[in-house]
């Protein structure tokens, strides 16, 4: 599962530009896109990197085999068509015929063929190569996962006799308990194969309707393999050790100073790339310049700092030079409850266990959180726009033509507001003869760190401790917002069980609920750890055990996951009991649903609804059918595009549905 770092992730439009109108384009006529950037690349190895920074810098170079346009219909790409078998265990594509790989001069190499994506599903998953998104072939395609562990059998062993640890294989395999005749498994049992020249044939290990958008990723990009054994482990570290067949080459590559992309002349649909050159310089002050860099016609786009908004939004010169950018769907943001307590004494965890496993005081946080007050520290003039009512937000899945929080059992929460404060009141009402009845001391004890890397994650957090103290008391909770490691935070805080009640988040890989459902998993769950399993250890500590209330519901949660994860053909049927699992997960108050992502504010000269909508993989970082405005897109118009493009999204939703 992917899990980029908060803050790391931004959109492809996210970055600083230059104004496109510099002496030297306006005497080639040239459309040109100046950007700065203050994070550099780690690596251009698209078939291993997992990274966003790097996502941005190779996205436009190599297609993929679908696509996506600007409401998220899937559309032709490399694969002319494809088809599937009846269970959906076999897809079947016919690439197109023509494209061309080409070097950094823009010289053709060799024709794009079936091979390319065998060669690349090989060199994924072998282990020698640490492909950090390997786990996109695991489970989904056949034999993937069990060659990729034998080939780490493989590469360790060999290791160890280069380093002279040990005189052979086969003293290595003896000494490790290890019988060679099981690592059977060679590069041809992954169930990708070339059927021939333009047929590409990929075999599910089981069945998997939502295939497709698995495409998206950098694992499945094709590969040329002459060209990758050629180049060897240097394959991505520069413009020279790359092939293209997407919309841009990169022409120069020069850390902490350049990343320049010119079009391709060869590219397959070059008539819908409208910007000729994409110009990213190296900043590190980028972040502070913009904003002044814009007002004064220096550049396209800038990022407004959250304590700079209000001032935009209400400056005259400024007014209509910001808006909001589209709220991100690919992360979505929740308050977690902390089944398995492993924090310091001083907050009284035994006391938490007493109150967390009591359905009736997690409800009262329920419906006494006010989300709007404490994202409005994110957005002053629209906090409503980032707020998520489930955790699987709302246009990220459709399934047999609607999305997926419109399905019978999540809709009304999809369409209800849970800051309730009376319902709140009389949930501790409830509570609190229970609580007391089990031995809980007054007031519960809250622990609730922050990352302060984060920005905003500190003020919200006081907000959202004075909101709930405000209504609920101080007699009844006593939330203690305490600063976490900048770096780090997830393993020292999160993983360890070092919070009671806090804010996190999950990312999507593929467009399906299953995918959001890896925050609650049954087994290795280190996100609220509400699953029971005695053989597991959290900070050197067994798993805690639950009172059966708790496993009650818990267990009947995961009851309802594994069988809509059983419906694997009917869309329609697999959604309606995904979202019959997400509610009763709400429903019970295990997690409090927050927001989805954002960008903020920006000062902006690019249209965000022209960008390929689908927030996974590599498709939101795409400059294809993307146009420089003449002027920037102020709040009030972007509003109205918004709205306009929600619904031609369902208009064209509803008829690919058809």
């Amino acid at each position: 599962m992917k899990k980029l770092m908060i803050g790391i992730i931004a959109l492809a439009i996210s970055g600083t530009v230059f104004a496109g109108g510099s002496k030297d384009q306006a005497k080639s006529g040239e459309v040109v896109y100046r950007r700065l950037y203050t994070q550099e690349v780690y690596s251009l190895n698209y078939l291993t990197s997992a990274n966003a920074v790097d996502f941005k810098a190779f996205a436009n170079l190599v297609d993929t085999l679908i696509e996506y346009d600007k409401y998220g219909v899937v559309k032709p790409a490399l694969a002319q068509s494809w088809t599937h078998n009846a269970d959906y265990t076999v897809w079947t594509f016919k690439i197109r015929p023509g494209v061309k790989w080409v070097d950094h001069t823009g010289k053709t190499v060799a024709d794009v063929t079936a091979a390319d994506w065998v060669s690349a599903a090989r060199y994924v998953n072998e282990a020698a190569h640490a492909s950090s998104i390997q786990y996109m072939y695991d489970g989904f395609i056949k034999n993937a996962g069990p060659y990729f562990q034998e080939s780490g059998v493989r590469f360790t062993a060999e290791k160890s006799v280069e380093s002279g640890e040990y005189r052979s294989l086969n003293e290595y395999y003896a000494a490790k308990g290890i019988n060679p005749a099981s690592l059977r498994l060679r590069p041809e049992d992954i169930g990708v194969r070339a059927i021939d020249t333009y047929t590409l044939e990929y075999t599910m290990e089981t069945p998997c309707i939502f295939f497709l958008s698995l495409l998206s990723y950098g694992s499945f990009l094709p590969v040329y393999g002459p060209f990758l054994d050629r180049v060897g482990e240097n394959f991505g570290q520069g413009a020279d050790t790359l092939l293209y067949n997407g919309p841009y080459i990169l022409s120069s590559f020069k850390p902490q100073q350049e990343h320049i992309e010119i079009r391709n002349p060869l590219y397959w649909d070059k008539d819908n790339v409208f910007i000729d050159r994409l110009e990213s310089l190296y900043n590190a002050e980028a972040n502070k310049l913009t904003p002044t860099m814009f007002i004064r016609g220096e550049v396209d786009y800038a990022e407004i700092d959250p304590d700079l908004v209000t001032q935009w939004l209400n400056g005259e010169t400024t007014k209509s030079l910001i808006r909001n950018s589209p709220p991100d769907k690919s992360y979505a943001y929740f308050y977690m409850f902390n089944f398995e307590p492993r924090f310091d004494a001083v907050y009284e965890p035994d006391n938490w266990l007493i109150a967390v496993n009591n359905e009736n005081f997690r409800q009262s946080l329920f419906y006494g959180l006010d989300r709007l007050k404490a994202l409005a520290v994110l957005d002053p003039d629209a906090p409503e726009s980032l707020v998520n009512n489930t955790i699987t937000p709302a246009t990220f899945a459709v399934g047999a033509g609607k999305d997926f929080v419109q399905y019978p059992a999540i809709k009304p929460i999809t369409d209800r507001d849970s800051f309730k404060p009376q319902e709140a009141l009389a949930y501790k009402a409830r509570a609190l003869p229970e609580l007391r009845a089990a031995g809980a001391k007054f007031p519960i004890k809250i622990l609730m760190p922050y990352n302060p890397s984060v920005v905003g994650w500190d003020k919200e957090s006081l907000v959202v401790e004075q909101q709930l103290e405000s209504l609920l008391g101080t007699d009844y909770i006593d939330i203690i917002v305490e600063v976490g490691p900048s770096t780090g935070f997830l393993a020292t805080v999160r993983r360890s069980g070092k919070y009671a009640f806090m804010k996190c988040n999950n990312g999507a890989d593929y467009a399906d609920p299953q995918t959001w459902i890896t925050s609650f998993r049954e087994i290795d769950n280190t996100y609220n750890f509400m699953s029971h399993d005695p053989e597991k250890m959290v900070d050197g500590k067994p798993s805690i055990n639950k009172p059966p209330a708790t496993l009650r519901t818990v267990n009947q949660y995961y009851t309802l996951v594994n069988a809509a994860k059983a419906i694997t053909t009917d869309e329609a049927r697999r959604y309606t009991a995904f979202a019959e699992a997400e509610a009763f997960l709400i429903n019970h108050a295990i997690v409090i649903p927050f927001s989805i992502d954002t960008y903020g504010y920006v000062a902006s000269k690019i249209n965000p609804f022209e960008i390929q909508y689908a927030p996974y993989g590599i498709p939101p970082y795409r400059f294809k059918g993307v146009k420089l405005l003449e002027k920037a897109m102020g709040n009030v118009e972007y509003k109205a595009a918004y709205e306009r493009w929600k619904r031609e999204r369902e208009t064209a939703i509803a008829a690919a549905g058809r």
